[in-house]
């Protein structure tokens, strides 16, 4: 049996338990006193708020802690005063008990750091001046009873705001018991049924239990692996049966690991409330799936980026409400947090209604601190000028304030948020909007991994990561790998895929030994790219291992686990990866401009045939996707040929036969025709033609024609003389109608 507790030790659990509670209690004490403020509030709000700060009162006193007490007594009588009457706190009530809130929070936070806290716990001069405000108002408020009551903005339960409200008297309103010294009964949510059903456990009793069922999971894997070879069905069945509540056992510990976002956007009202007072920006706050649950571990984590995010949004996204009105928007912002679970992860979004991000002014301060050149600047895709403001130090404020213009905060959002596994995409539409997308991990405790092989060494890859497997052929392998400016690529079913080679990046020595290639298509910040490696083992379950302080800067590695054979497998960072080999934000394109390559001299160019022996090329940079479209879900509207495509209508142009070339043949035999997606101004096209031969790189002069319709051009391109086809031309020769992409859900 376990010893009695101290008088010292019981004192320091109590103490423990009344900053968990007071602190719940504040958080709900915010969120109401913002109902009164808004006016969205009932008697039974003005009751809650007043029982939370009687029952902190009520606990610091029997613990002995006076200051405390005699802080939440101020506050207890200003709200007791309105209670009485049932009358709504007004403005300069509601300033005051939020700065008394954060006071009173400051004060209970104190008593987390150690046993000396309760006994050093002092009230500073900033405290005795709240003290002191608060009991000046609510004298002046009791001096002001006989003659109307005059706080500003105050109106009474039931009437409206703008009449005043009559002198107090019992034939008018029922005065509520008046409060008494006893102990208040608890929140709702924490009634006697639920005492029965619920309990509190400390967060790290949690993650001891999740280690123990790591080295669980551990273990199962290697009895699973030893059984496997055993002929003994006894065995077997235990082990199976091992597998099972294992599983069961890790499920419902990661639960209870689990908490909703929405512990964390509680406190955003409040931000959003402050900020927007400040900034005279009024801003409305909308919250959509808070009960969308995450690991508490990984929830901490996001708390500031999330913080940072939001203030950034209102005070650079959101104009003032002059320049909203001038661009014809509502004087008032709205700010929106919306969470959900997609594939494995928790996407959070922050949006605003504001004014987007300005390319060209990003452009300049990278410019000016020599993170891009002008040349590279002037060819930069949206994704990528976005991505400048997650630099260190970058800021396009004018001013340096108290809430921004530092230059610092979006790279620690960055760098925070990746450390758990996670991404942050930002998309802006200039005068409208901005959205930063944050995707993280629902756990970095137990993950499914696919295990992989390189070089004689065994590795894992989270399967959030994977989205499919494909294996190439050795006869198809010679030929299946192109290259453009030195960045290996493979068709995927009409569709360009990076490369890289997982014994490359690794630094181990090439294989050598031909046969198929083993393919890995992997995503990362919504970017897909190709992963070759030696041999695709199994999937598994694992238990994440930090790494080392020696190996935690390998942008690599994400971790390491060991094995059901007991010997360890470090495990792969997708993202890191994807960055160190130059796979996103148009790595190939880095790639040729750090090769010498100038993007005016050379540049990419789809080649493909039309008629018996004609050959034609299209700039690549224009080309979406390339297509093999079923015959049979060709349509026709107007004279036109058209193709349902991604929620829109595909007009489809036959090159062939707008240049007046003879068909080599009935191409459609085969069921389907190769289809060229081409964008301009908005809309997409598709350029039918008789074959797709290859991705080149030209660098040769096109010698322009004036007289020829649909054509810029011609040159030399692999040996033959290519015609540039002039797609705007082509569309007009042709006469078919452009269709915008559209969200109508016809399709």
């Amino acid at each position: 049996m376990s010893r009695p507790l101290t008088q010292h030790e019981l004192q320091q659990q109590l103490v423990r338990e009344l900053v968990v509670e007071s602190m719940e209690y504040l958080d709900q004490f915010d969120q109401d006193l913002l109902a009164i403020e808004n006016k969205s509030n009932d008697e039974e709000t003005l009751h809650r708020i007043f029982r939370a700060i009687h029952t902190i009162k009520g606990s610091s006193g029997c613990l002995g802690l006076r200051e405390l007490e005699r802080m939440a007594h101020a506050g207890e009588n200003l709200l007791s005063w309105h209670r009485d009457r049932a009358m709504t706190p007004g403005a300069d009530t509601v300033r005051a008990l939020f700065r008394f809130c954060d006071a009173l929070r400051g004060l209970i936070h104190q008593l987390s750091n150690g046993p000396e806290a309760a006994q050093s716990l002092k009230l500073t001069p900033e405290h005795q001046q709240i003290l002191a405000d608060l009991n000046s108002l609510h004298q002046a408020l009791k001096q002001e009873q006989l003659g109307g009551f005059q706080d500003s903005d105050a109106g009474s339960f039931g009437l409206f705001a703008d009449e005043p409200a009559p002198p107090a008297a019992p034939s008018a309103v029922p005065a509520p018991p008046v409060a008494s010294d006893e102990p208040a009964p608890k929140p709702a949510v924490e009634t006697s049924v639920a005492s029965d059903t619920a309990i509190r456990v400390a967060v790290s009793q949690l993650d001891v239990l999740m280690d123990l069922v790591g080295e669980l999971v551990l273990t199962r894997n290697q009895i699973l692996g030893h059984t496997s070879a055993l002929l003994d069905p006894g065995m077997a069945k235990s082990a199976q049966r091992l597998n099972l509540i294992t599983s069961q056992l890790q499920e419902k510990v990661m639960k209870t690991r689990m908490q909703a976002v929405g512990h964390v956007w509680n406190k955003f009202p409040r931000v959003v409330r402050d900020l927007s007072k400040e900034l005279g920006k009024p801003v409305a706050l909308v919250m959509e799936g808070s009960d969308t649950e995450i690991d508490r571990t990984l929830l901490e984590a996001i708390k500031d980026p999330l913080t940072h995010i939001v203030r950034n949004s209102l005070d650079h996204g959101i104009e003032s409400p002059e320049r909203r009105r001038a661009a014809q928007k509502s004087p008032r912002g709205e700010i929106k947090l919306r969470a959900f679970h997609d594939g494995g992860q928790v996407v959070i979004e922050v949006s605003d209604d504001g004014g987007g991000i300005d390319r060209e002014r990003v452009l300049r301060k990278a410019i000016e601190r020599g993170l891009v050149s002008p040349d590279q600047a002037s060819a930069m895709p949206d994704s990528e000028v976005y991505g400048l403001i997650f630099s260190p130090g970058f800021s396009t404020a004018e001013a340096v304030t108290n809430i921004s213009g530092r230059g610092v905060g979006m790279d620690v959002v960055k760098s925070n948020v990746e450390r758990i596994g996670g991404a942050v995409v930002v998309e802006s539409e200039p005068g409208r909007s901005t959205t930063v997308r944050l995707k993280i991990p629902l756990t970095l405790a137990i993950i499914p991994a696919l295990l992989i092989l390189a070089g004689g060494n065994r590795y894992a890859i989270s399967q959030a990561s994977l989205v499919e497997l494909v294996r190439i052929d050795e006869e198809k392998a010679a030929t299946a790998i192109e290259s453009i400016r030195g960045c290996p690529l493979y068709r995927l079913r009409g569709q360009l895929l990076p490369l890289l080679y997982l014994r490359e990046q690794l630094g181990l020595s090439p294989d050598g030994s031909g046969g198929a290639l083993l393919l890995l298509v992997l995503e990362a910040e919504g970017r897909q790219f190709g992963m070759i490696v030696d041999d695709i083992l199994d999937t598994e379950e694992i238990v994440v291992k930090p790494l080392g302080q020696e190996l935690k800067n390998l942008s690599v590695y994400a971790g390491a686990t060991i094995l059901g054979d007991g010997r360890v497998a470090l495990i792969l960072d997708v993202l890191g990866m994807a960055r160190r080999a130059g796979l996103l934000e148009d790595g190939c394109k880095k790639r040729a401009t750090e090769d010498g390559f100038a993007a005016a001299a050379d540049t990419e160019v789809l080649l493909a045939h039309i008629g018996s022996n004609r050959q034609v090329a299209v700039h690549l940079d224009s080309v979406a996707r390339l297509e093999q479209i079923p015959v049979d879900r060709i349509e026709w509207s107007g004279n036109s040929e058209v193709v349902q495509y991604r929620n829109s209508i595909l007009p489809l142009i036959a090159v062939g036969s707008v240049l007046g070339v003879p068909p080599s043949g009935d191409t459609r035999e085969s069921g389907k025709i190769p289809v060229v997606v081409y964008s301009h101004e908005g809309a997409q096209y598709g350029l039918v033609v008789d074959r797709i031969v290859d991705i080149v790189r030209c660098a040769a002069a096109i010698n322009p024609c004036a007289n020829r319709p649909g054509i810029l051009g011609s040159a030399v391109v692999a040996k033959r003389v290519t015609d540039f086809l002039d797609v705007p031309a082509l569309v007009s020769v042709s006469g078919v109608v452009s269709y915008k992409s559209n969200s109508w859900g016809l399709f």
